[in-house]
């Protein structure tokens, strides 16, 4: 049974940065890629970036470009998501995710595992 267990959430100021972490215990041998989303107040959920196994394959949405910087630690178990210059656009809550498919997926409906979600909230 695959964990994953967010951290790092929190308020902060418009302007400023956060990084959040996503923890991986009971990890499959099979285990490829990994995502964050993200959920406001009667929203859907909505994709925030992807990232391979090793990496080499990463990408974020087009609304968070320039300012979000997806990455992850194997050795550590562990994947980070650096938010910069936040916005109030950017409150919600943020999951990460796992499949395990080789290949990176931007929908939320092709992962396999989720976390309970950490909130980060930007005021202006």
């Amino acid at each position: 049974q695959v964990q994953l267990v967010e951290s790092g959430g929190g308020l902060v100021r418009a302007g400023e940065s956060l990084t959040i972490s996503c923890g991986v215990s009971g990890r499959p041998s099979n285990m490829y890629t990994m995502g964050w989303f993200r959920q406001a107040p009667n929203r859907e959920r909505e994709f925030v970036g992807t990232i391979s196994w090793f990496g080499g394959t990463k990408g974020v949405a087009d609304s968070v470009k320039d300012r979000f910087t997806i990455s992850r630690d194997n050795n550590k178990n562990t994947m980070y998501l650096v938010m910069k210059s936040l916005n109030t656009e950017d409150t919600a809550v943020y999951y990460c995710a796992a499949r395990d498919k080789l290949l990176t997926s931007r929908s939320p409906l092709e992962y396999d595992y989720w976390g309970q979600g950490t909130q980060v909230t930007v005021s202006s």
